[in-house]
């Protein structure tokens, strides 16, 4: 047997490697199936035992172990271009839902050149910290629009608190970004009955907070959101659209500006 046609490449080796000994999906029983067909395509004319093509495979791989890690990061570089050009497709199609949507709060400059959008949680740790972030970003640049975008993942308590600041938000849009940084802001987990302390203390009646929190535009927006996020592979808070770029994790300023000055040079 001609041992070049399996180790020709380590390309070739790799993918038969996976494949014969179940790294394909965790299924042993697929994976021999398709190691069958792959020996039977790259023989041609040549006859080759699959036993001994596998022994084969796992000596070079016992050598050279590192293949693995190089057909793993080819893999994730890989769905990484492929997110990225589905997220471009996204956010084009829904630009006024990702920036524009009147259900979101705006902090910054309504009317700023460049828009970042956050998803986030009001009882997210990570989103707690990023919220210095929005501040220090809006305050040292004057020409950014900063949108929150509610997206409660965290169980119960985060749902009802964002039921509190949206109905809020329709009420006293002017003062959401104060409710919205007491809120995110403050010691303790989020609630309904803090959001609503957050509220009132802002001024909001509440006979007719309550009663806003009954909108059904409230549970369609987050529908909205909800199918927004799983369209641009967003499961996590926070998580930003910058551009045509979805940025995920609280990054830090430094990274935020940098997407930022990017996604204005493209203007």
């Amino acid at each position: 047997m001609n041992k070049a046609i399996l180790l020709g490449t380590t390309g070739v080796a790799a993918a038969l490697a996976m494949l014969a000994f179940g790294f394909v999906a965790g299924s042993p029983q697929v994976a021999k199936a398709d190691t069958a067909q792959i020996v039977q395509v790259a023989s041609s004319d040549t006859k080759i035992d699959r036993a001994e093509v596998e022994g084969i495979i796992r000596d070079y791989l016992l050598k050279n172990p590192e293949v693995l890690l190089e057909v793993q990061d080819a893999l994730e570089a890989k769905q990484k271009e492929e997110q990225r050009i589905a997220a471009l497709g996204v956010i084009k199609n829904a630009k006024d839902e990702i920036f524009n949507s009147t259900f979101d709060g705006v902090v910054g400059n309504p009317k700023g050149k460049v828009t970042i959008v956050e998803f986030y949680d009001y009882n997210c740790g990570f989103c707690k910290r990023a919220i210095e972030d929005m501040r220090a970003l809006t305050k040292s640049d004057p020409d950014l629009r900063f949108v929150l975008k509610e997206f409660p993942i965290l169980g119960p308590d985060s749902q009802k608190a964002s039921v509190v600041s949206m109905a809020f938000h329709l009420m006293k849009p002017e003062k959401y970004g104060e409710f919205h940084n007491a809120l995110l802001g403050g010691q303790g987990r989020a609630t309904e009955a803090a959001a609503i302390k957050v509220a009132l203390s802002l001024g909001a009646d509440e006979a007719e907070l309550r009663e806003k929190m009954k909108d059904p535009t409230i549970t369609e927006a987050f529908s909205k959101t909800f199918d927004l996020a799983n369209k641009l592979a967003i499961t996590g808070t926070p998580s930003y659209v910058v551009g045509n770029e979805v940025v995920f994790g609280a990054l830090g300023q430094e990274v935020l500006a940098e997407k930022i000055a990017a996604a204005k040079a493209a203007l």
